[in-house]
């Protein structure tokens, strides 16, 4: 009986029903096995199963960066949250996400930066006035550029109860800037009010995105430019330069007043003192004159020809020291009336005093 051979070098006889192909291949490979290629099998096995160790290292060893939180999701569903470190997981059971939770990042409105620095450069060729452009309560209109700035505080929440965290975000900010702008005046946002309304509004916004569980959270609401419409914007700075001239008079006036009417009070106070100080050194002396009398007279009754006479002296002592020239006359002199000059120490005619 003749043989035949297969395509694999196996033997095939006559007669016998045809093998199928996966049979020949079988076969073939166990040839292969049996000769020279039993070595190589066992290099493929190890490298197949090196390959395999590494996919599954890789797969179930991974690292949290210090910025990041791990995210486990199981079959799609939310499972853990890793800190920052090497982690492990199941390999291809579960699935990573790696947020960054302490990035702070912005959201511009009524502008765009295209390049930060120093000198900052903005885009000027687009049209954002429709998420700047506010009603105010007074109903005037306003052009309100600002910015909002916010990081991921919750990561589970963020990643699985916010489909778009941007645009989320900008909604939110925009909504609530409008509401705020909205019960406020146009002088209010214009000039004097703007940190109350920049507390106002990240106060608001932050109520609402905890309200709806986004994990994000406010860090600071900045308004940077607001101003008038352009149609309008040139009788504003005209209205907004008389007021601000009126407040320099006022603070003027403030001024004169707060350097007058200090001292004029406290030289009004200084002539208070003055006069009641004057008051009671006349009472007092007063008293001591009025004392002096009850003295006197007390002394008087005693010994009223002595007190006379004692009290005429001591008048005539006072008077005499402020008499420049004094002259003595006899009353019984008749005629030609002789003076003695007691300055002199002689007499002297009445003619001559009249010289």
């Amino acid at each position: 009986m003749s043989k035949t051979y297969n395509r694999f070098g196996n033997e095939s006889h006559q007669g016998e029903k045809p093998k199928s192909m996966l049979d020949q291949l079988d076969e073939g490979f166990e040839g292969w096995k049996s000769g020279g290629g039993k070595t190589a099998w066992k290099w493929c096995k190890r490298v197949v199963y090196g390959l395999a160790g590494i996919v599954l290292l890789t797969s179930s060893v991974y690292i949290v960066g210090p910025d990041e939180e791990g995210v486990i999701r199981r079959f799609g569903k939310y499972d853990r949250t890793t800190k920052s470190g090497l982690q492990f997981k199941l390999p291809f059971v579960e699935k990573l996400d790696k947020p960054k939770v302490t990035e702070v990042k912005k959201e511009e409105f009524g502008f765009r930066t295209l390049k930060p620095g120093k000198v900052s450069k903005y885009d000027e060729r687009g049209d954002y006035t429709k998420e700047s452009l506010m009603l105010t309560g007074d109903k005037a209109m306003v052009d309100l550029e600002f910015i909002v700035q916010y990081k991921i505080k919750d990561a589970k929440d963020c990643l699985f109860n916010v489909r778009d965290v941007r645009g989320t975000l900008r909604d939110v900010s925009e909504a609530a800037m409008r509401q705020v702008v909205g019960d406020k005046g146009i002088d209010d946002a214009l000039t004097t009010g703007k940190i109350e309304v920049q507390e106002e509004v990240q106060k608001h916004l932050q109520e609402i995105l905890d309200y709806y569980k986004t994990g994000l959270h406010v860090v600071t609401v900045r308004l940077q430019d607001v101003d008038p419409p352009q149609e309008v914007k040139d009788a504003f700075i005209d209205v907004n330069n008389a007021k601000q001239n009126k407040a320099e008079s006022v603070n003027n006036a403030w001024e004169a007043y707060n350097n007058v009417i200090p001292k004029v009070t406290g030289e009004a106070e200084q002539r208070i003192k003055e006069a009641e100080a004057y008051a009671v050194k006349r009472v007092n002396e007063a008293k001591g004159d009025a004392n002096k009398f009850l003295a006197v007279w007390e002394e008087y009754k005693k010994a009223k020809d002595v007190t006379e006479k004692r009290i005429k002296l001591e008048a005539m002592e006072e008077i005499l020291q402020k008499v420049d020239k004094m002259y003595i006359i006899d009353s019984k002199e008749q005629g030609l009336l002789k003076l003695f000059d007691l300055n002199k120490g002689q007499i002297v005619s009445d003619k001559e005093v009249r010289k």
